[in-house]
């Protein structure tokens, strides 16, 4: 029998290597009493293989020798070829199974923040924590419109964000589930609604919307490379989450809100942090004078040693900062900072 390489070639993502699997990531079930273990690395390089790599073994030495579950990997790089070599870099070190991320305009760790040409990571692993991934492609969504096709774009959303999440087994007793998505704001709404629609209102949920500069909005999942699509990663262990939105539309306004979000989400947290995350605007980046400002307002805040990941996003999921929105709901929204904190 003749193998038709057409039909193989159509079946794979944009690949690192290998043809990719877009079956879910699944890990043991968490131990109670064990250890979590979330460390970040970023590194700013013209050479994406290199950044990737670099990145990727800082990473490494971060953990400790504990093997991460699933490592989030987001990249700022212009063209599909640079891209493909960042998340080649990172698989270079890490199995490429465990990597999910996506494009972004930048981030910051606890050690600095990073513009362009950049690999961001935050590796999770320990027994005391378990993962599960899924993808959700070809969305539908592409090429579509607010303006244009608002009934067709909250069909498609819909429908993909109820997939999503239903790919995921026990979902709504999950902790934490980080939503990347080709889906830029107030599209990541609609996405928000369908995920919603499976888990409820009450599972926090963060992350972003992926780059949309030039048609490079990429999610990278267990080895592929793929547009219109998302993808849920969904935390369970024995550990607490507190989780706070704030929006921001100038230079002062977005320090200020980073400071006060973050002291917030730590103040309402139960127990000691061990991690935060921050799904962060690309708008209010480019409101800062200086983009370390942020950075700093957090850590006045939070501890400079606690491990921090923050994603530049188009478009940012988590609690919403308006007076007629549910507090404490995670929504779609754009102009924010989402901060979550992560204790036990």
């Amino acid at each position: 029998m003749k193998m038709n390489w057409l039909v193989m070639l159509a079946a794979c993502a944009v690949l690192v290597s290998g043809c990719a699997t877009t079956k879910n990531l699944a890990t043991a079930p968490a131990a109670r009493d064990g250890a979590i273990v979330i460390e970040t690395a970023a590194v700013n390089n013209e050479d994406p293989g290199a950044a990737g790599k670099e990145a990727a073994a800082l990473l490494k030495k971060a953990m400790g020798g504990t093997e991460p579950k699933v490592v989030v990997m987001f990249e700022c790089y212009d063209e599909l070829a640079l891209k493909k070599k960042a998340v080649a870099g990172v698989a270079s070190v890490f199995p490429k199974d465990i990597i999910c991320g996506g494009a972004n305009y930048g981030g910051y760790t606890e050690a600095g923040a990073h513009d362009s040409e950049a690999v961001l990571l935050m590796g999770i692993g320990g027994d005391g924590v378990a993962v599960t991934a899924a993808l959700e492609a070809d969305m539908g969504a592409q090429g579509l419109s607010m303006d244009d096709d608002l009934e067709k774009l909250t069909e498609v959303l819909g429908v993909a964000g109820k997939s999503l999440a239903s790919k995921i087994p026990d979902v709504s007793n999950g902790k934490l589930m980080l939503l990347i998505a080709d889906c830029h704001s107030p599209k990541n709404q609609l996405l928000m609604d369908g995920v919603q629609s499976v888990t409820g209102k009450k599972l926090p949920i963060t992350g972003g919307s992926i780059n949309k500069n030039d048609g490079q909005t990429y999610v990278y999942y267990r080895g592929g490379i793929y547009s219109d699509s998302a993808i849920a990663v969904l935390l369970k262990g024995n550990f607490n989450v507190a989780q706070t939105g704030r929006q921001a539309k100038d230079n002062a306004k977005v320090i200020s809100t980073a400071q006060e979000g973050s002291a917030t989400a730590v103040k309402d947290l139960k127990g000691k942090p061990f991690a935060a995350i921050a799904f962060d605007c690309a708008g209010r980046k480019g409101k800062l004078d200086d983009l370390s400002d942020e950075l700093s307002a957090i850590h006045k805040s939070v501890d400079k040693d606690l491990p921090l990941f923050g994603s530049y996003c188009a478009g940012e999921y988590g609690p919403g900062d308006a007076a007629d929105l549910e507090k404490g709901v995670p929504y779609g929204r754009g102009w924010h900072i989402m901060f979550t904190v992560l204790g036990k």
